[in-house]
C-alpha cells in the first residue's frame, strides 16, 4: 500500500514537472557501480551542500536528518517520510519489514524512509536511497550497514552509504589506539549516525578483526532493538514530512489555481477537511 501510494504521487509529480518546463535531473543515474564510492559519496555530499561539518554542527541526531531532507528536497528529491501505512495511524509500519525504499524517475526520483526507524536509522536509510536514485536503480531496501546484503547494488549503496555518512579517512583519524570499541557513542554522536554504522566503519579501517565486529554487532543490535521497543518510533509526523514537501507544495498549489482537483489533492495527500488542506498550505508558505 505505502509504496502503490508513493508511486501515485510520483506519477502526479512527473506530469506536474513537465507541464510547468521542468527539465530532467541529471544526477538521476549518473554514476555506475565500477565508480570509487569515495568519489560517488563525496558527488552527493556536494549536490546536497551539507557536508560532514555541517552534520557535526548540527545539536541532535533530528536536527541533522531535518536539515539532510531538506537539502536532498531543494535538489529536486521527493523524501517521504511516514511510520504509518497513508494516514492511517492505527497501520504502523514495521521497521523489520523494510527502512526504506527509492523509486528512480528523472523528473521526480522519490526516496522513502520508514519514520518508525530511530533517527539516526533514518539517516543511514536516506544516504541508501540517495545511492540508488544516483545509481538509477531503484530498490526496495532492507538498510542496516549489513553483515551481508542478499543484492551486489545493496552491498554497494550500503558502502556508499557508509562513506557518504562517515568518510574513511575521518574515521581513522578519530579512532585512538586502542580500545576502539569504547568510542563508539561518542562517535556516533559526533557523526550524527547509528553505533551500527560506526562499528562498520571501525571495521572497515581494520581497528577490529571481522569476529570482533560480529559479536559488537549482534550485541548491539540487541540492545537497539529491546530500546525500539520501550520507546516507540516517530509514527505522528507532520502531513509535509510524510508526503514531501516539494510534493505537497506543488500539489496545493495545483490545487488552487484549478489544475488538480481537491479530490484528487485529499486522496494523495491523505486529508479528510478543507481546514487541514488549508493548514497545510500554510506550514508550506502558500498563500490561500
Amino acid at each position: 500500500d505505502t509504496i502503490y501510494l508513493c508511486q501515485q504521487r510520483q506519477a502526479w509529480y512527473r506530469d506536474y514537472a513537465r507541464s510547468i518546463g521542468d527539465r530532467p535531473h541529471r544526477f538521476v543515474g549518473s554514476v555506475r557501480r565500477n565508480v570509487p564510492v569515495e568519489q560517488v559519496a563525496e558527488t552527493i555530499r556536494r549536490a546536497l551542500e551539507f557536508d560532514l561539518e555541517a552534520r557535526r554542527e548540527c545539536s541532535t541526531w533530528t536536527e541533522a536528518l531535518r536539515h539532510s531532507i531538506e537539502q536532498a528536497d531543494d535538489l529536486g528529491v521527493l523524501v517521504m517520510c511516514s511510520g504509518v501505512v497513508g494516514s492511517n495511524n492505527q497501520r504502523k509500519l514495521d521497521t523489520e519489514e523494510f527502512r526504506g525504499f527509492a523509486l528512480v524517475d528523472e523528473y521526480a526520483p522519490l526516496v522513502f524512509i520508514n519514520g518508525a526507524d530511530a533517527k539516526a536509522g533514518q539517516m543511514f536509510t536516506l544516504a541508501h536511497e540517495l545511492a540508488h536514485i544516483w545509481l538509477g536503480e531503484s530498490g526496495l531496501s532492507d538498510v542496516t550497514p549489513a553483515l551481508k546484503p542478499a543484492q551486489q547494488i545493496e552491498v554497494w549503496c550500503n558502502r556508499v552509504a557508509a562513506e557518504f555518512l562517515v568518510p574513511l579517512e575521518a574515521i581513522q583519524q578519530e579512532l585512538p589506539r586502542q580500545e576502539p570499541l569504547a568510542e563508539v557513542p561518542r562517535l556516533a554522536r559526533r557523526f550524527k549516525v547509528s553505533s551500527l554504522v560506526i562499528l562498520r566503519r571501525i571495521l572497515d579501517a581494520r581497528r577490529i578483526d571481522r569476529a570482533t565486529f560480529e559479536q559488537a554487532y549482534e550485541e548491539e543490535l540487541t540492545r537497539l532493538r529491546a530500546l525500539a521497543k520501550s520507546s516507540g518510533g516517530d509514527f505522528y509526523l507532520t502531513l509535509g514530512a510524510r508526503a514531501s514537501k516539494r510534493f505537497a507544495r506543488a500539489l496545493v498549489v495545483s490545487t488552487l489555481e484549478g489544475q488538480s482537483s481537491f479530490t484528487e489533492a485529499f486522496r494523495l495527500l491523505g486529508l479528510r477537511k478543507m481546514a487541514t488542506f488549508r493548514d497545510l498550505g500554510q506550514s508550506l508558505g502558500v498563500r490561500l
